[in-house]
């Protein structure tokens, strides 16, 4: 069987920065283990499976390990392969999706999503949480990821992990966040439970921070980077029980794999 294949650097303008994320384009549903298999043999933070329908497509995301209920990065890779090959000139786009209806509409250089918004609650911190961190958060919240809150945008760049630990972590993974220098807030994503040790950029985690960083910084429209090695920046909006997360994207490999 011969499958296309997109491979597009998210919430970045330019190839080797951002989030890649692998986009097949399927004709039907395949068996979930062969889906599994394709995105353990990708290897990257998230493969997308797209099946077109009669208004927009049906979209899944596996990460190496996992499916999941939502990803923002292979969303938008999807949308802009649909933008730019599969639909070329289009300017808004209907995906169905676990997590409901995704929208993603292109506005200008960016393609902005419509994305549940999942605020977390406050909850002590597990002692997996800190040990696997090798620091103290000030404040620990609980959506579907936990979320470590610093004082210092230099605390989460010198955090070092230990993903064995935070694997043992009932949350599918640990956003850590603080306020930004040159940005409202910067954060990292680790969830090695599902095959991520460290995700280079991550759209469902600020469906997560999103809500935090408005309440705290009193503002809607947030200005986020994440600080990975590789890096990526989002524009985003609090819209109550919705947020809108902005990005661009690069396409860096176009071609089949055949199973």
């Amino acid at each position: 069987m011969k499958i296309p294949m997109f491979q597009v650097d998210a919430f970045t303008d330019r190839v080797f920065g951002g989030n890649p994320a692998a986009v097949c384009l399927l004709a039907g549903w395949l068996p979930d283990p062969v889906l599994q298999n394709i995105a353990a043999e990708n290897n990257l933070s998230e493969t997308a499976f797209l099946v077109e329908q009669a208004d927009g497509y049906a979209l899944r995301w596996f990460t190496p390990k996992a499916e999941i209920d939502l990803a923002g990065h292979p969303t938008l890779a999807a949308a802009h392969t649909v933008f730019e090959i599969l639909k070329p000139g289009g300017e808004r786009v209907l995906f169905h999706s676990p997590s409901g209806l995704l929208t993603v509409v292109k506005e200008g250089r960016f393609l902005s999503m419509d994305f549940p918004s999942r605020p977390g609650q406050p909850c002590g911190a597990p002692a997996e949480l800190v040990q696997g961190l090798g620091a103290e958060p000030r404040e620990v919240l609980l959506a579907r990821d936990h979320l470590a809150v610093f004082d210092t945008q230099e605390q989460v760049r010198a955090l070092e992990p230990d993903f064995s630990v935070l694997a043992g972590l009932e949350s599918m993974a640990v956003i850590v966040t603080a306020p930004g220098s040159d940005r409202d807030f910067v954060s990292r994503f680790f969830a090695p439970k599902v095959g991520i040790a460290e995700d280079p950029v991550t759209g469902s985690a600020h469906c997560t921070l999103v809500p935090y960083w408005s309440a705290r910084l009193g503002k809607k429209e947030l200005a986020a980077r994440q600080v990975s090695e590789r890096g990526g920046e989002l524009k985003c909006r609090d819209r109550g029980d919705r947020v809108t997360l902005a990005g661009q994207a690069a396409l860096y490999l176009e071609g089949y794999i055949w199973i």
